[in-house]
């Protein structure tokens, strides 16, 4: 089943890019949100401001006909008085007027020249009427949406010179849009070109600023997952780095530092640790041919007799025994003298499968094989040392081979893949149980019942002198194969 979709699994360099492309999104929404509110508002205004004008307007005028009228100034006789006059103000101020009565019945309209159709001017409704006598100024305007249009009904009272309400005028106003429309649309236009090009602009930046953030981090990862304590690590040098960065640089190579100290350490501490080791076997291998030594000499001396006949045969025997013992105690000297000392490489140019069908010249077993996909693999490295690896792999090959096999094979094969001698020992033995296999490059393991156990320890580190490696996969009962892995170097 599929994993659901987490930002928290995202890469950083994908969640910043999407962040800045987010905010880019979201700010120019809400400015163009902000624009268009403001330009609905600064219409509304003008609207307002517009209808309040020709209110004063009209209401000035309206009272200097009342003044001027030969007529008697009374609610009755206003149908009268501004019977012709409305039309006259109608034209002058372009809007309608319709004039009431107290009671909200219209007297007089000028409707036959401004008509606002869609709102009802016959009478007015109670509700207005009690808004209009609640207010301070005596004033109300009715707001009414009809079919996604905006009217606009100013309400109010003509009085006498006596300030005593004589009637009620109606100025509705139908907003007019069109012109913040397409105001509207001109900027919305304008806008969407400039957004396209921001938003292009925002995803490059995004890329290059999360690619810039992410590049120092990813090579921290690079060399983080890299590290090594058995190998020198190098330290990260960034010029002009933030802040941030490069105190993850500084703590990368705090702990390159702190990592080289402890692998000195762990290596000085291995080397002790191990000549110790070594120290102990040299001393128990030393002491097992001394003690028979001893005991040898003090049996010789309590029956040592000139006058017995015999005395040259047992002499010979005596100076024998302590031969064979001198020589095995030489033999341990020897054996940890090489290990330690370990000769410079004297490399010359050679074929290799020349040099390894030379080693084993010197066996005689029938059972040995070699195969090689090459007549000629040419490379750079010392001839006693391949002959010393080859020698003591394939000794091992035919000791692990129990005395009761059948058929005992060992094959040796070389091979050059790419930049690469691949050499391969194979035998159909007994295999290594999986208790030991860990441990049969350490200096001083073995199985044997004779030897220091040093032999796979050296050419372990002969093979990891050339930069090459070693490693064996095994079978119980089916055998064991050792591949050496050698670089090409002329």
């Amino acid at each position: 089943m599929a994993r659901p979709f987490s930002i928290t699994r995202t890469s950083l360099r994908l969640r910043i890019f999407m962040s800045m492309i987010f905010l880019t999104i979201v700010s120019s929404v809400l400015m163009a949100m902000v624009t268009i509110y403001q330009f609905k508002r600064e219409a509304r205004n003008y609207h307002q401001d517009r209808l309040v004008r020709k209110e004063n307007s009209v209401l000035e005028h309206m009272n200097f006909v009342l003044q001027t009228t030969d007529i008697p100034v009374t609610t009755e006789n206003l149908s009268l008085i501004f019977k012709e006059k409305i039309f006259e103000l109608s034209t002058i101020h372009n809007i309608q007027i319709n004039l009431y009565d107290l009671e909200g019945n219209l007297l007089v309209s000028s409707k036959g020249s401004f008509i606002v159709n869609k709102i009802e001017n016959d009478e007015i409704s109670p509700n207005i009427l009690r808004m209009i006598e609640s207010t301070a100024a005596k004033r109300f305007v009715d707001l009414r949406i009809i079919d996604g249009e905006t009217y606009r009904s100013a309400y109010n009272y003509i009085k006498d010179n006596q300030f005593k309400p004589l009637g009620i005028v109606s100025m509705p106003y139908a907003e007019e849009t069109s012109f913040y429309d397409q105001q509207v649309d001109s900027f919305l236009i304008r806008f969407g070109q400039i957004y396209i090009f921001m938003f292009i602009l925002a995803i490059l930046l995004a890329y290059i600023l999360s690619s810039y953030i992410t590049k120092t981090i990813n090579l921290l990862s690079e060399r983080i997952q890299k590290t090594n304590i058995n190998q020198i690590n190098e330290k990260i040098k960034i010029k002009d780095a933030s802040y941030e960065i490069q105190t993850l640089i500084n703590s990368y190579n705090e702990m390159v530092d702190k990592l080289e100290d402890s692998a000195n350490k762990l290596a000085q501490n291995q080397r002790e640790m191990a000549w110790r080791e070594m120290a102990k076997q040299v001393a128990h291998e030393i002491k097992n041919p001394l003690t028979p030594m001893r005991l040898t000499v003090q049996s010789f001396e309590r029956r040592f007799n000139p006058e017995d006949p015999k005395i040259n045969e047992k002499m010979k025997d005596f100076c024998d025994t302590l031969v064979q013992q001198i020589d095995t105690m030489t033999a341990v000297a020897s054996a940890f003298s090489n290990f330690a000392s370990m000769p410079a490489q004297e490399n010359t140019t050679l074929n290799v499968v020349k040099v390894v069908q030379l080693a084993l010249e010197i066996f005689n077993e029938d059972f040995i094989e070699f195969q090689s996909n090459k007549d000629e693999i040419i490379a750079t490295f010392d001839q006693s040392q391949i002959i010393r690896i080859i020698t003591n792999l394939v000794k091992n090959a035919i000791q692990a081979i129990p005395d009761y096999k059948a058929f005992p094979h060992v094959l040796v094969k070389v091979e050059q893949i790419n930049e690469e001698v691949l050499i391969t020992i194979s035998d159909n033995g007994s295999g290594i149980p999986e208790e030991i296999q860990n441990k049969i490059f350490e200096p001083k393991f073995t199985t044997k019942t004779s030897g220091m156990g040093l032999g796979l320890a050296m050419i372990k580190n002969m093979i990891e002198g050339y930069g090459g490696s070693i490693q064996f996969k095994t079978v119980l009962e089916k055998g064991t194969t050792f591949y050496v892995r050698l670089p090409i170097t002329n």
